[in-house]
């Protein structure tokens, strides 16, 4: 939200015109880019729970998956593109992809936008937006639940909470402009290395048993 303040003002107040513009297109394109998750979360809740119980090689197998992406899109030519309804839904399904554990949301989202032949810059703004609704709905559930824990008598150490939060707050404003940073200066074959490398120990590590 912080490192993206100015595009989240720019589309509230197109919206707040009511009328089609720039900005109210963009906000729709992020409505159809969340529909392949919303539908495959709610549908598939159960088995995609179980896959991140104790599923290693397929940890290993989906960070190799992300490097690929991301090793591609590195290789890809600029354009100007930007996105548009059906590369929103193309990229919603890369999304609903990075459900599976091991699969990195944004580096999933932003080579898939890269490789359907969007600007790098524009590839990266559309990613991390797109998922702020997702984000926004999850932080209210989870704020329900901490007052209906409260209500309920359970207690909540407020000053982790908050480290907690800080400590996220932080690392997020890092991460997504270290992200950023990478794509627009056509560097996501390093983040492709990193994800190879991790890989490599995860398998590693299931097949030796260390």
């Amino acid at each position: 939200v912080v490192v993206f303040r100015k595009d989240i003002g720019r589309i509230i107040a197109g919206l707040l015109e009511f009328r089609w513009n720039d900005e109210t297109w963009f906000a729709s394109y992020i409505v159809i880019s969340m529909i392949p998750a919303a539908i495959i979360g709610l549908a598939f809740e159960d088995q995609i729970t179980a896959l991140f119980e104790g599923q290693l090689l397929l940890v290993g197998a989906m960070l190799v998956l992300t490097g690929i992406l991301l090793f591609l899109a590195d290789r890809a030519k600029e354009t100007t593109k930007s996105v548009f309804a059906l590369d929103a839904f193309v990229i919603g399904l890369a999304q609903a992809i990075a459900i599976l554990p091991g699969v990195s949301r944004s580096g999933a989202t932003i080579s898939t936008s890269v490789l359907l032949g969007v600007d790098r810059h524009k590839a990266a703004r559309f990613s991390f937006l797109m998922v702020l609704p997702i984000i926004l709905g999850k932080t209210l559930l989870d704020t329900k639940d901490i007052i209906a824990g409260q209500a309920a008598g359970v207690e909540v150490d407020v000053t982790t909470l908050l480290l907690g939060l800080a400590a996220a707050f932080i690392s997020g404003v890092f991460a997504c402009n270290w992200m950023i940073a990478l794509v627009r200066h056509a560097k996501l074959k390093y983040f492709s290395y990193y994800c190879f490398s991790i890989a490599a120990i995860v398998m590693l590590s299931q097949f030796f048993g260390f």
